[in-house]
């Protein structure tokens, strides 16, 4: 058995196409902001990636049917603008191995569907609740810079002062000094309590203005507003979300 199979399930030709990454991570704020993204804009699978570097497991639905732990890769054709391709899965590679076998294959799948830019997604935790959650940004390149600060993406110094850690960080390295594909990565600000829909807002909001992409928000607003009732019901009753450990602070993923 081989340790990555990739099954190609769509062949589109894509136009000058973007790739987004958003992988499992502090606050999910990627990957819950990538899923909303390919429901809203009614993106297609095309390719999917299972792995021994994954955990050996599967999902089971509320109908007993079974899916096997993956990766999966999403396009969606535009007529003016860039079309788009998104990465998501289950999992991030469970080895340092793993990590850098599953980036590999994913940047080698964009560069053979010539995409133009890389866009990977993380959370930057920062251990209390955010209510007005800012999007940093680490860069391949200075050209990408002004583009993604008019986006109202900060660059403060000093932070991260960890540096990017996970796939966000890998494939964003790889891209940039492997593949020579322009990238960025754009990290939403979470407590790192929960799944935050407030930091994946923030995330699609930024992405919205660098690409021109129209998403409607109100769904994901509804569920920041349970979490934030949720949360609010905690405070009162003296309750405290469980913090995330002194070394995950400043980690990115």
């Amino acid at each position: 058995m081989e340790k990555i199979m990739v099954n190609k399930l769509k062949n589109p030709k894509l136009s000058n196409p973007v790739l987004i990454v958003g992988l499992p991570g502090i606050g999910n704020v990627g990957k819950i902001a990538v899923e909303y993204m390919i429901d809203k804009l009614k993106m297609i699978k095309m390719i999917d990636i299972v792995s021994q570097y994954l955990p050996p497991q599967v999902f089971i639905n509320e109908d007993g049917l079974i899916n096997l732990a993956k990766n999966s890769i999403y396009y969606k054709k535009r007529i003016k603008d860039n079309d788009l391709i998104i990465v998501t899965g289950d999992f991030q590679g469970t080895t340092q191995e793993g990590q850098y076998e599953l980036s590999y294959l994913i940047l080698e799948l964009a560069k053979e569907l010539k995409a133009s830019a890389v866009y990977t997604l993380g959370g930057y935790s920062i251990g209390k609740i955010v209510e007005n959650p800012r999007v940093l940004g680490a860069v391949s390149d200075r050209k990408m810079l002004e583009s993604i600060k008019g986006a109202g993406v900060v660059f403060p110094k000093g932070e991260p002062g960890g540096g990017i850690v996970g796939s966000a960080g890998l494939i964003l390295g790889l891209a940039t000094e492997v593949f020579d594909i322009s990238s960025a990565c754009l990290m939403g600000e979470t407590s790192g309590y929960f799944a935050d829909p407030r930091g994946a807002i923030a995330l699609i909001q930024a992405l919205s203005r660098l690409l021109s992409i129209d998403v409607d928000l109100s769904d994901l607003q509804e569920r920041s507003k349970q979490i934030e009732e949720i949360t609010g019901k905690m405070q009162q009753e003296g309750m405290q979300p469980k913090p995330p450990g002194k070394d995950d602070l400043g980690y990115f993923g």
